[in-house]
């Protein structure tokens, strides 16, 4: 009840500071990473493990096990099956969930910074207002999955978020604006095919190599980016910002949509 108060009165204070900035993305300056409640656990991984096996299986679509608010930072729970729990605001810090099923689970403002996911399946999880900062997700699935964490520094080499939402949600602007960051994460050889990158930040994001066939980029923020060899057939680059963006191939962007309405394409590197 204390954090979720604290949660309130600093998410008022970012919104009436920085109008324009999703609030749950603004949190960190005024949240101690060093403090018990934020890298310390309540259970064990034994516990955990319990508590997994015990929770009833219902239909595809409702939460099993709740680990709500649960402290869980520094652990070890790689090859878990969280599959459809409720992780709604739960401490994840520097956990490691390397290989663990997290598929259609609601990972909801819950706290993961640093955490290790590399390899985990998290296809259709919910990650809304999610603190992701450099969180590792080498070769992990995100398929189908609504994310506007704040993913900034993270690495997703190799990552698959194939038709993954990360696009700003327009409907809740009261709040500022809710998107996927991934400002200076490695995206480089992932499968983003047919995702939903509208309003997304990717401010110097490595994309080298990244599948973006028929992703929707209008308004994002490429500034900086590299998508070098970046396979970019049918994406949509209306007001998509491409201020120094190193561009790929001219015959790659030859297949890309909207490219003449981008902004600053003047100012695009091109490939040597």
């Amino acid at each position: 009840m204390l954090f979720r108060l604290v949660f309130a009165f600093v998410s008022m204070a970012a919104l009436l500071a920085h109008p324009r900035d999703a609030v749950s993305q603004d949190l960190l300056r005024y949240v101690d990473l060093n403090s018990p409640d934020m890298s310390t656990s309540e259970m064990t991984r034994a516990e955990v493990d319990a508590l997994l096996k015990a929770a009833p299986q219902g239909a595809a679509d409702q939460p099993s096990a709740d680990l709500e608010g649960k402290r869980l930072s520094h652990l070890d729970l790689s090859g878990l099956d969280f599959s459809g729990g409720n992780l709604r605001l739960a401490k994840l810090n520097r956990t490691s969930l390397k290989g663990a099923r997290l598929d259609r689970a609601i990972l909801n403002q819950a706290w993961l910074i640093d955490a290790d996911l590399t390899g985990a399946s998290l296809v259709k999880a919910s990650l809304l207002s999610t603190q992701m900062q450099r969180a590792k997700l080498g070769g992990a699935d995100l398929s189908g999955a609504r994310i506007t964490a704040d993913l900034s520094g993270a690495t997703l080499t190799g990552a698959k978020l194939a038709g993954a939402d990360l696009s700003a949600d327009m409907r809740n602007q009261s709040m500022g604006l809710m998107r996927g960051v991934l400002k200076s994460a490695d995206l480089n050889n992932a499968d983003l095919g047919g995702a939903n990158l509208g309003r997304v930040n990717l401010e110097f994001a490595k994309l080298r190599n990244a599948n973006l066939a028929n992703c929707n980029l209008t308004h994002a923020d490429l500034a900086g980016a590299d998508l070098s060899n970046a396979n970019v057939a049918g994406a949509d680059f209306t007001e998509t910002d491409l201020d120094s963006t190193l561009l790929p191939s001219a015959a790659a962007l030859a297949e890309a949509r909207n490219l003449d309405k981008a902004w600053n394409l003047n100012l695009a590197r091109r490939p040597p």
